[in-house]
């Protein structure tokens, strides 16, 4: 799987699961999330191809999901500007810590 956040490659053994609290070791984004899941269609109702998952408001911060299975591959949604935003500003301020 891809952090949805930093593109940086998480990888899982096998049988590893993702749990509720894991964060991304190079950027802490949470990895329990919408847009890290094998689920998250931003076509489909409520965002999710798993018709039993109850709505999630924000699909990028942490959720107790049960449905929640890591997505394979790239991260999904990887052209969203507002990722593209963030990581630009967090480029920014990277530069001033030396």
């Amino acid at each position: 799987m891809r952090c949805f956040a930093c593109d940086t490659g998480i990888v899982l053994g096998s049988g590893e699961r993702i749990g509720f609290r894991d964060e991304c070791d190079r950027c802490g984004a949470d990895l329990h999330v919408c847009r890290n899941c094998a689920h998250f269609d931003p076509g489909a109702y409520n965002q999710c191809r798993e018709p039993q998952a109850e709505r999630v408001a924000d699909r990028e911060r942490a959720n107790r999901c049960e449905w929640f299975r890591p997505a394979a591959g790239e991260a999904t949604d990887r052209e969203s500007p507002e990722r593209d935003a963030r990581a630009a500003l967090e480029q920014l301020f990277r530069r001033g810590d030396g």
